[in-house]
């Protein structure tokens, strides 16, 4: 099963220092067949205008995955942890039985990122907060995970059955992911487009996928994929 979702049918709220646009329903945008996928619950694609961001808030029970696209983000939250992750790293906040952090744009450019959420397999828990580099060269031809439920993924430790990876392609390049049929994944072309099944997914385009044992991407132009999968949610 293969269902592509064009940039342009996305949930998009532009609040001047934030244009942000929902793969899945979130805030004031509600799809009731757009809700989750697997325990994927949220893929947020944002632009964070230069001294802007989001002011201290909480979070619970929750998995959060942020991909710097351009620019960078700094964060600060209520364990004392603060750090920037600049573009092309990778930050994972498990807010567990609950955290109070913030994220802000300090520099003079615009930030873009993905942010990701994932619904973990079991509620409360210790909160915690971490990044890491993740040069895009070492992911050239290949999925390499960012952040990951299974441990001998070598990633940023989640707490939920599933992972986030990254991959670049040159133009013309294919690449094959082996997966199984009681996974979902979900993939965005963050550069570039790319073909699957003969049909094309563009540049932030949504390429929703399950029931499969394997599938294969086909870059149309030199493209970066940012692909999650992720167990059913019970």
């Amino acid at each position: 099963m293969l269902d592509i979702r064009p940039f342009k049918t996305l949930g998009h709220a532009n609040h001047g220092w934030l244009d942000a646009h929902y793969h899945f329903s979130f805030s004031d945008y509600h799809n009731r067949n757009r809700m989750h996928w697997g325990r994927l619950r949220v893929w947020n694609d944002d632009r964070i205008a230069p001294h802007n961001g989001f002011g201290a808030h909480p979070h619970h029970d929750m998995e959060i995955i942020t991909y710097v696209r351009t620019g960078a983000i700094t964060h600060e939250d209520s364990l004392g942890n603060r750090g920037r992750t600049e573009a092309g790293d990778v930050q994972v906040m498990s807010a567990g039985s609950g955290i109070i952090h913030s994220e802000f744009n300090r520099d003079d450019e615009a930030t873009t990122l993905f942010q990701i959420w994932l619904i973990p397999d079991e509620t409360g828990g210790t909160p915690s907060w971490g990044t890491r580099p993740f040069p895009r060269h070492e992911r050239n031809g290949r999925f390499v995970p960012l952040a990951s439920g299974f441990p001998e993924d070598n990633a940023l430790p989640i707490r939920t059955r599933g992972r986030v990876l990254g991959a670049t392609l040159e133009a013309g390049e294919t690449l094959t992911y082996e997966t199984d049929r009681s996974m979902f994944s979900y993939f965005v072309p963050a550069t570039g487009s790319v073909e699957i099944d003969g049909r094309t997914v563009g540049h932030r385009d949504g390429a929703a996928i399950h029931d499969v044992e394997r599938f294969t991407i086909t870059a149309l132009e030199d493209a970066e994929i940012v692909l999650v999968e992720s167990a059913a949610l019970r």
